[in-house]
C-alpha cells in the first residue's frame, strides 16, 4: 500500500497566501521605542528613555505586602472581578471624583487595555469610532481589530490639542451633509490627562463637549488612567458631565506604579442597560477569564484612602509637576512649543517653528526628526503620526520618566537639582542645543 502523499507546495502556499492576507495591526510604537532604546543601551549607548510612558515611581508599599501575602493564591475568581475589589475601586473614586459608582456596576480585567478593546468589540458592527489626533497609539488599531469605522478628530496646538465642543459639532454636521438619517452608534473617545500631551480640557470646555455628546445621543469613553495624577489634584471625571452616556476606565498602572501587575477597571452606567453589560461579561469570560488572584486582593489594599496612600500620590503630583514645568519652559525658550503639563508625565514639543531649518537638513517628518534626536543627542522620542498625526506634522511625544522616582519619593521640597533627575535634565538640555544650533546656522 502506498504511503500517503505530503500537501503539495501549492496547497500549502495558497493556505500561507490566505492566512497572510491583508493588513496586520502591528506592534505598539510604545512597545517598540522601548525595545529600541534597550537595544542600544545593550550595544554600549547611552540613551535617554523619554520614549516608553512607565511610571518611575515603585509600587505603593503596602500593596506590594499584600500581594506578597496573597501569592499563593490561585483560584480562578468571578469573571466581573472579586466583589471587594470592585467595591474598594468604587469608592476610591466616589470619594476622589465624585462620581457615582457602585460595584455591581463594574469589571475588572488584566488592564484597561482589554475593557477598551471588549468595549469597542461589543458595539454594533456598524458603529464609528471618533478618535482625536494625537491620541494614545491603540485605540484606532483595536477599532479596527473590531472592524469599526474610525474618524479622527483634528486638534491643534491653540486648542492644546483637545477636541473642541465646536470641532465636535462641525464633525457630527459633516455625517449629516447628504440629507440621509445616520442613526449609526457613535463613541467618541477620551483621555485626560492625555496621552500623548499630558492636558486636560478646563472644566468649562468638558461641560461644553458634554453637552455636545448629549445633543447628539453619543457613547463616551473616557480613558482616565492618568486622572489621579492630575498635578494640582482638579481631575474632573467625565461621568460627572454627561453620567448617563460615559463609560470610564482606570487601573493601577500609572498612579500606583504597577504596569506590570495589569490590573484595569471599567464602570458601565447602569442606565445603558443590561445588554451592553452582559455583552461585556460575554467577551471577558471567553477571552482573559479573571484577573490574577494575587493582583485583586493587593488592589484591595490600594484603593483604600490612608493617609499614606494620600502621601505617596501627593509626593508623586509634586514631583511631575515640577519637572514637567521645568521642562516644558526650556524647550519653549529654545523654540520648541511646548505646553505646560496639567497631569500624568508626558509633554508634547512642536517643532513647527523649526520646520525650515530642519527641511534644509532633509528632514520633512516626525519620525525623521525623532530619528536624528536619537541617533545625534541620545534621546529617544515617539513621533505625532505614531498618535494618529500626519506624518509631516513635526510633533513628538516625550515622556519625562527617565528618572530614579523611589529617590525622588524620599525627599520633600524642589527636586530639579537632584542626582535622580540627570538624564531627564540632560535629554531636555540636549534638545534644546539641537534646536538652538538649527537656528543659529
Amino acid at each position: 500500500m502506498p504511503l500517503p502523499s505530503h500537501p503539495s507546495s501549492a496547497s500549502t502556499s495558497t493556505l500561507a497566501e490566505r492566512l497572510n492576507a491583508g493588513e496586520a495591526p502591528r506592534a505598539s510604537d510604545t512597545l517598540l521605542i522601548n525595545e529600541q532604546s534597550r537595544l542600544r543601551e545593550a550595544g554600549g549607548e547611552r540613551v535617554i528613555k523619554f520614549g516608553f510612558g512607565q511610571s518611575p515611581f515603585p509600587v505603593f508599599a503596602p500593596a506590594v505586602e499584600a500581594l506578597a501575602a496573597h501569592a499563593a493564591d490561585k483560584a480562578y475568581l468571578p469573571v466581573q472581578g472579586l466583589a471587594t475589589a470592585r467595591e474598594a475601586v468604587a469608592a476610591f473614586h466616589r470619594e476622589v471624583d465624585g462620581v457615582d459608582w457602585q460595584a455591581g456596576e463594574m469589571l475588572l480585567a488584566p488592564g484597561s487595555k482589554l475593557l477598551l478593546f471588549a468595549l469597542m468589540k461589543a458595539l454594533p458592527v456598524d458603529a464609528e469610532v471618533l478618535i482625536p489626533d494625537p491620541a494614545w497609539v491603540s485605540y484606532a488599531p483595536q477599532a479596527r481589530m473590531c472592524h469599526l469605522a474610525t474618524r479622527r478628530l483634528p486638534c491643534s496646538f491653540e486648542s492644546r490639542w483637545h477636541v473642541t465642543a465646536a470641532s465636535l459639532e462641525a464633525a457630527l454636521a459633516e455625517s449629516t451633509e447628504t440629507g440621509k438619517t445616520d442613526n449609526r452608534m457613535r463613541l467618541l473617545i477620551l483621555n485626560q490627562p492625555s496621552n500623548p500631551t499630558g492636558l486636560s480640557m478646563s472644566h468649562a470646555e468638558q461641560a461644553e463637549l458634554a453637552a455636545v455628546a448629549r445633543r447628539h445621543d453619543l457613547l463616551v469613553l473616557s480613558d482616565e488612567i492618568y486622572g489621579v495624577l492630575d498635578h494640582d489634584g482638579s481631575h474632573r471625571a467625565f461621568a460627572r458631565d454627561y453620567p448617563e452616556g460615559t463609560v470610564t476606565t482606570t487601573g493601577l498602572s500609572k498612579w500606583c506604579g504597577a504596569g506590570g501587575w495589569r490590573f484595569g477597571a471599567m464602570h458601565v452606567p447602569a442606565v445603558l442597560g443590561d445588554a451592553l453589560f452582559t455583552r461585556l461579561l460575554g467577551i471577558a469570560s471567553e477571552t482573559w477569564s479573571s484577573v490574577a488572584s494575587p493582583v485583586q486582593e493587593a488592589a484591595c489594599v490600594a484603593y483604600q484612602r490612608t493617609p499614606a496612600l494620600d502621601g505617596y500620590i501627593n509626593r508623586q503630583r509634586e514631583i511631575l509637576a515640577e519637572v514637567g514645568q521645568w521642562a516644558a519652559e526650556e524647550l519653549t525658550a529654545a523654540g520648541i512649543r511646548t505646553h505646560p503639563p496639567d497631569g500624568g508625565f508626558y509633554l508634547y514639543p512642536d517643532f513647527e517653528a523649526l520646520r525650515e531649518a530642519l527641511a534644509k537638513r532633509g528632514i520633512t517628518t516626525g519620525s525623521e526628526l525623532t530619528q536624528v534626536l536619537l541617533e545625534k543627542c541620545g534621546v529617544a522620542l515617539l513621533p505625532g503620526s505614531a498618535f494618529g498625526a500626519p506624518a509631516e506634522r513635526l510633533t513628538a511625544r516625550l515622556a519625562y520618566v527617565d528618572f530614579d522616582g523611589a529617590a525622588l519619593l524620599a525627599t520633600s521640597g524642589p527636586v530639579i537639582e537632584h542626582p535622580g533627575l540627570e538624564k531627564v535634565r540632560d535629554g531636555i538640555q540636549a534638545l534644546s542645543e539641537f534646536a538652538k544650533k538649527l537656528e543659529s546656522n
